[in-house]
């Protein structure tokens, strides 16, 4: 398909959108990442700062988490929504790409970092919940707090031994 022009691609275009079902569904979705956002922002009041939704892409919609241990290191940490996996992740930042490389060559050793080539805007991504089940709000919540809870004690505890 990326062979093809863009106004050959464009009858798929609109026909993606003829029905209304792929905007109700992504308006849900980013609904359902923004309300993780207010959540997040009260149950890490003092611990994180969070940013607001970014959310001008189809496949991702995020928001940043950061503290003084993060941004000490100019990295950062992004709650994301993979559109095309339907599923959360979680990704460290860096602050510029220099930075971003510096902190995949430190944490080379970890889980999560792919040797062989860096992600294009992270040092790395986790997979945080793989199956979300995105009718129950209330579990899907729960859910994501407690696996980022795990996961972000991991990669400070990472972050910490690497320096």
């Amino acid at each position: 398909m990326p062979n093809q022009s863009l106004n050959a691609r464009i009858p798929a275009y609109k026909n993606a959108f003829a029905s209304g079902e792929l905007q109700q569904t992504y308006q849900a979705l980013v609904g359902i990442v923004q309300n993780l956002r207010t959540e997040f922002s009260k149950k890490y009041e003092g611990e994180f700062a969070v940013a607001n939704i970014l959310h001008g892409y189809i496949d991702f919609t995020y928001f940043y988490l950061q503290n003084d241990f993060l941004k000490n290191k100019k990295l950062k940490l992004a709650l994301v929504l993979n559109h095309q996996n339907a599923n959360f992740e979680l990704w460290l930042l860096g602050q510029t790409k220099d930075i971003q490389r510096l902190y995949w060559k430190k944490l080379r050793g970890t889980k999560w970092v792919n040797t062989e080539v860096m992600p294009a805007y992270s040092v790395f991504e986790v997979v945080l919940l793989a199956v979300p089940d995105f009718d129950d709000a209330a579990a899907l919540s729960a859910s994501v707090d407690r696996e980022f809870r795990i996961l972000w004690r991991e990669i400070a505890e990472a972050l910490a031994s690497c320096e």
